[in-house]
């Protein structure tokens, strides 16, 4: 593929002076326009620029200083007002630097000295050959920048349609949660045997912990967290409606608005469930009876305590338990890394959970061990 002859145009009112420049230039590859002024040079830039780059493009602009009408500073001031503009080199008999100064601080990207005689010409081709690699690195830089900012772009686009997405994603499960949540609600209720009747209604418990899970996050602007507080209220608020009757309605919840992951949110969930169903069932056995249900922080861990004021030690083991709640409390109380303890000192049941705010780095543990 042929490379194209960069273009020059020489500004000069200087007629011999630009056929010296021509014949030089041109030996060395180049080929050269000449202006006779600064108006017609700058007619030149924007003809050739209006053309979009074609072989009538003008690449690198040689500016003379000294000119009737627009002088070479006038002139490149208006070059570089002009969008898309090529580099200049300005050009001058004069040996002042003042003059150097003034044309590189106007955007010149050369300054050279000419004679008479036509000597500055390789100079000029070194200078040229200098403000087209110059132009082509910037050129380069700007188009790195511009697809910087493009994939900036992109990715934010992408983020936000990841978070629409999973919006919707957890919308569609907390809904298909729900409807398994009352299908089992209903079953429950039209179950004769109290031992089914009591399952159906820790299946839905269990449904509904993870379902508000759901919820919250499909509402919230953070779907890396929910916080605790409104979390439990709402799935308390289900247990009252839900399970129970009337036996639900001394359940109290205080908790502070501490953010956690989903996973761990769905593990608290789902032990609270598991442990106010309990004090439902086994606390007050001759009615109903208050259960309190605290979270609150403490240092780096949080502490869940479920609290009721029943028969405490004294209850009766039930023949029908599977011991399913024990299991599935133990399970997700090793998921949150957490200690169960009993409280010794409370006459009724009090359970007491302490865990870390946030999981255990993978690693750092053993690490810090071994140091």
């Amino acid at each position: 593929m042929n490379q194209r002859t960069p273009t020059l145009l020489y500004i000069d009112d200087d007629d011999a002076l630009a056929r010296l420049v021509d014949r030089g230039l041109t030996r060395r590859g180049y080929k050269v326009v000449h202006a006779a002024s600064g108006e017609e040079g700058l007619e030149r830039i924007r003809s050739a620029i209006g053309q979009g780059g074609s072989d009538g493009g003008i690449d690198v602009v040689a500016l003379d200083q000294y000119m009737p009408g627009l002088d070479g500073l006038e002139t490149l001031e208006q070059i570089m007002a002009i969008p898309d503009a090529p580099p200049v080199v300005f050009v001058t008999a004069s040996q002042d630097s003042s003059i150097a100064v003034t044309a590189l601080k106007a955007g010149a990207a050369d300054y050279l000295v000419k004679d008479v005689k036509g000597d500055f010409i390789p100079l000029l081709h070194v200078a040229a050959e200098g403000a087209l690699r110059q132009a082509e690195l910037q050129r380069a830089r700007e188009e790195a920048e511009a697809e910087i900012h493009a994939s900036r772009d992109r990715y934010a686009a992408l983020a936000a349609e990841r978070e629409l997405l999973l919006r919707e994603v957890n919308h569609r499960v907390g809904n298909s949660l729900q409807i398994i949540a009352s299908l089992l609600h209903l079953q429950a209720n039209s179950a004769a045997q109290d031992e089914v009747k009591a399952a159906l209604t820790n299946a839905m418990g269990r449904v509904a912990a993870v379902a508000q899970v759901h919820r919250r996050l499909y509402t919230s602007q953070d779907l890396k967290s929910v916080v605790l507080n409104q979390y439990l209220d709402s799935l308390l608020e289900d247990l009252r409606r839900s399970a129970e009757g009337n036996r639900m309605s001394r359940l109290t919840v205080k908790a502070e608005p501490i953010e956690i992951d989903p996973d761990r949110a769905v593990a608290v969930g789902i032990i609270v469930n598991e442990l106010v169903m309990n004090a439902v069932k086994y606390a007050y056995p001759d009615g109903a009876g208050p259960i309190h249900v605290e979270l609150i922080s403490k240092g780096d861990d949080l502490l869940l305590s479920i609290t009721d004021n029943g028969v405490g030690d004294n209850v009766k083991a039930d023949p029908r338990s599977t011991g399913m709640g024990q299991r599935i409390v133990a399970a997700m109380a090793s998921k949150l890394e957490a200690t169960v303890e009993r409280d010794p000192t409370h006459s009724g049941t009090r359970i007491i959970l302490q865990f870390p705010r946030t999981p255990a780095v993978p690693g750092k543990a053993s690490s810090a061990a071994a140091g």
